[in-house]
């Protein structure tokens, strides 16, 4: 009996390891960095994604990165079966990192390498439509702290078996389905200072398309800030989405 129970943990493990991912990294070092991260909690033009890209040559002063990313509902948007059956389930990606560059060639037996720093991220929230994007290029140095969390919530279509007060909102609602289950949220804290080229935008779009604009999505807003020179940076940026969670997703949301 033992041993049954062991295996039969070892497969929920594992059944469960791949909608997981964590990954926490620290380098220091002189030479040539080239990094790429793609996360993707559903496919196509659902959920949450996180693409960063990072390359140069030079002194890594500091670099502390920690990703965590986890996949809890299905393509529709409904909970995954057999889990967390008394939460909202979400699909969400937390990503951290702290960093400090400086340029220089470096030269090796191999080859010589020299390229000014470049850093790139862009994350994607499909089931609200929202889209950030932090980029570096020709850096002489960078210096930047970056926190984002990116989330979507459940439907509404769960079992509702239980009630309990909500004091935000006044309200009885039901525990296997909170108020804000169908919805989602892209939260980034960004700090930086570089010498080069800085570009940071966001954008929110109407995940359904709009019969008035011919079958296209409405943009609710913009923000596109481009720097060249000396800079020191300093941004909160808070989408929220508004609890309709339409059937229908935004089929293109680039990054800004």
């Amino acid at each position: 009996m033992a041993v049954l129970i062991i295996v039969a943990m070892a497969v929920v493990g594992m059944a469960g390891a791949a909608n997981y991912m964590y990954e926490k990294a620290s380098v220091k070092g002189v030479g040539y960095k080239n990094v790429e991260m793609i996360i993707s909690t559903q496919s196509g033009f659902n959920g949450q994604k996180l693409v960063e890209k990072e390359s140069g040559s030079g002194n890594v002063i500091l670099e502390r990165t920690e990703l965590e990313a986890e996949r809890q509902l299905t393509a529709e948007g409904l909970q995954m079966p057999c889990m967390y059956p008394n939460s909202c389930a979400m699909d969400y990606i937390n990503f951290t990192k702290e960093a400090e560059f400086e340029y220089m060639p470096v030269s090796y037996q191999t080859g010589t390498y020299d390229q000014k720093w470049v850093e790139k991220l862009c994350v994607q929230n499909y089931r609200i439509g929202a889209v950030l994007t932090e980029m570096y290029t020709h850096a002489e140095h960078l210096q930047k702290t970056t926190e984002v969390k990116t989330r979507g919530y459940g439907k509404k279509d769960r079992i509702e078996d239980q009630w309990v007060w909500d004091e935000r909102s006044q309200l009885w609602v039901p525990t296997g389905c909170k108020l804000d289950c169908c919805t989602g949220v892209l939260e980034a804290n960004l700090n930086s200072n570089v010498i080069g080229v800085a570009h940071i935008g966001w954008i929110s779009r109407d995940p359904e398309p709009s019969a008035s604009l011919k079958g296209r999505h409405a943009e609710y807003g913009r923000s596109v800030e481009d720097l060249t020179g000396v800079f020191a940076i300093q941004k909160f940026i808070q989408l929220w989405g508004n609890s309709t969670c339409g059937a229908i997703s935004v089929d293109w949301l680039p990054c800004v």
